[in-house]
């Protein structure tokens, strides 16, 4: 069994974490840089960004740094992700 278990909904997503029980309700740039992460894990942080913009459809010149930091945070904080 995967240790994360996924249901979506329109505009967000929880998160169920087998390995502790918890539920984690996500947002949906913090889902697609959690699955971006979970499907990437050698990913380096110059690489995160412009993976996000391909991923989400946004042009290049969209700043997402400070949402980016912001969203790995808390998903280090919810133990969604390790700190490095």
């Amino acid at each position: 069994m995967a240790r994360f278990q996924f249901k979506s909904f329109d505009n967000e997503a929880v998160v169920f974490d087998t390995a502790s029980g918890d539920t984690h309700l996500l947002a949906p740039f913090t889902l697609a840089l959690f699955e971006l992460i979970q499907s990437n894990p050698g990913m380096t942080a110059h690489e995160i960004e412009p993976a996000l913009l391909a991923r989400l459809g946004l042009p290049g010149s969209t700043p997402l740094t400070t949402l980016t930091q912001e969203s790995l945070a808390s998903l280090r904080t919810l133990g969604l992700l390790e700190t490095p």
